[in-house]
């Protein structure tokens, strides 16, 4: 299956260009953290970086879904890297005439991010115009466990870099990176349907459009609830939680860490791989399966709380985020039509990033308050106790799955 799909130029070229720009990506992400400390010492500058990467999202995510709808689709990729090469370029510039300072870094770092708002939704959009129905599970996966494995690769990648070159030079790979995804999309042949002009006050009349239609969609309205709810359970409890219950647990807590994220990696990865050869069409119930697993091994490790047990959580939530990932991106696929692509992806990632920013002031909050082991288990059972109602409740998209097992039990 996998090997078909590859022998497709278009799809080929799409992979390729989108992993690869994904390393310089992950590498510049890192680059602006590691240069704000170098350059201030300051926690809370380095904090403003952070946000700096994703506050454009916010911003400007769903007005870069609406233009992406509007203009061509490679054209306006192509032209999106190449904005972004100079702007990477220019902090080496600066850093050479040294004259880098961190209100440059931090200008820089929010224009890219602005970039991505537009080039992001407008690349997922590619993919479903040029692959078949029957593939785009397959291609889905095979797209995921690509740009993760080159993210899994990039501690090392980065430790090589540092070593030998510095931390600067992490932008002259992204720079490459880019020059690489360019060349890339060029190489794809597809056709484009434009039903209408563009113009910059057609902008809010669009996102007001389609958030009606979405609206008015009871698959995507329950995906988009899913995905926020989902994701503010998880950010806090994964991203920080995890990392101060291992603290505390010993003198190793890095360690243990380091080790998580890699078997985190590893496991989503041959999830990517595997599921679909066993799931062609997905529905919502997989999503919902999948986040029952996702908050199953948060709770999980949040009840017993010991480090070799975390790693058995993390095996569990490596299983069930990329299920629900993938059944999140079928499902835009084949429901959204061409023509609101691009929004679909825009508010599916100013979803993400909302609920990632929410969940880490909220929880952070909380844990003034209760303690980490409490808080995980709070959003594991949060988690299942929603995927659960779900799947029991009526009027619900799994009444025709609930009626088989029914059936089958019955037999």
């Amino acid at each position: 299956m996998y090997r078909i799909l590859w022998k497709n130029r278009n799809v080929r070229f799409y992979l390729l260009g989108g992993s690869i720009s994904r390393l310089g990506d992950s590498l510049a992400a890192m680059a602006f953290l590691f240069l704000a400390h170098d350059l201030t010492g300051s926690a809370a500058h380095t904090t403003a970086m952070a946000a700096a990467e994703t506050a454009p999202y916010l911003l400007f995510g769903l007005i870069g879904g609406a233009i992406a709808d509007a203009l061509p689709k490679k054209k306006l990729l192509i032209i999106l890297d190449l904005l972004r090469i100079p702007l990477v370029a220019s902090i080496l510039l600066l850093h050479y005439a040294d004259a880098l300072s961190f209100g440059a870094l931090l200008i820089i770092s929010f224009l890219l991010q602005s970039i991505g708002c537009f080039f992001n939704p407008a690349h997922r959009a590619v993919l479903p115009m040029i692959t078949k129905e029957e593939e785009r599970s397959a291609a889905n996966s095979l797209y995921d466990t690509m740009t993760r494995g080159v993210t899994i690769g990039t501690p090392l990648l980065s430790i090589l870099i540092i070593e030998t070159m510095g931390v600067v030079h992490f932008f002259s790979l992204d720079a490459l990176t880019y020059v690489w995804s360019v060349l890339c999309l060029a190489q794809i042949i597809m056709v484009e349907k434009r039903s209408t002009k563009f113009s910059i006050r057609s902008i809010a009349p669009s996102v007001g459009s389609f958030l009606k239609w979405a609206g008015r969609m009871p698959t995507i309205r329950s995906l988009f609830f899913f995905t926020f709810y989902t994701v503010f359970m998880n950010t806090w409890v994964w991203q920080v939680g995890l990392l101060l219950a291992l603290m505390e647990a010993g003198p190793d807590g890095e360690l243990w860490y380091s080790g998580i994220q890699g078997v985190f990696g590893a496991v989503v990865i041959i999830t990517n791989l595997l599921a679909p050869l066993f799931i062609q069409k997905w529905g919502l119930h997989h999503y919902v399966i999948g986040a029952a697993v996702w908050g199953t091994g948060i709770l999980y490790y949040g009840a017993f709380y010991k480090p070799e047990q975390f790693v058995i959580g993390t095996i569990l939530i490596g299983i069930g985020i990329p299920v629900a990932s993938l059944s999140r991106v079928y499902l835009l696929q084949k429901y959204v039509p061409e023509s609101k692509m691009g929004r679909a992806f825009s508010t599916n990632a100013v979803l993400l990033y909302a609920a990632n920013t929410i969940s880490l002031a909220f929880f952070g909050l909380l844990s003034t308050f209760l303690s980490i082991q409490t808080l995980m288990i709070i959003s594991g059972c949060c988690i299942v106790f929603l995927c659960v109602a779900s799947w029991l409740g009526k009027g619900v998209p799994f009444t025709k799955l609930r009626r088989r097992l029914m059936i089958n039990t019955s037999k």
